[in-house]
């Protein structure tokens, strides 16, 4: 059987835990903003290719799905 195993960590550097959660919130935030602007520019090619409406509707699609996005989530 193996033996216990010790790990000396008096050298190891603190945790910094205010950039730990500001890199977190930035995450999030891409994350959701992101997600948003994806489902946005689907609306978009949805109106466009698949429903054959044109240029000018699929840019109005996705210019109404990312304010209906923004809006729903500040």
């Amino acid at each position: 059987m193996a033996g216990e195993i010790k790990v000396d960590m008096s050298n190891a550097a603190e945790m910094d835990y205010p950039e730990h959660e500001k890199t977190y919130g930035l995450f999030i935030a891409l994350f959701k903003w992101g997600s948003v602007v994806i489902i946005a520019l689907l609306i978009g090619m949805l109106v466009g290719l698949i429903m054959g409406s044109g240029v000018i509707a699929s840019v109005l699609a996705f210019v109404v799905a990312l304010a209906v996005g923004y809006y729903a989530l500040r």
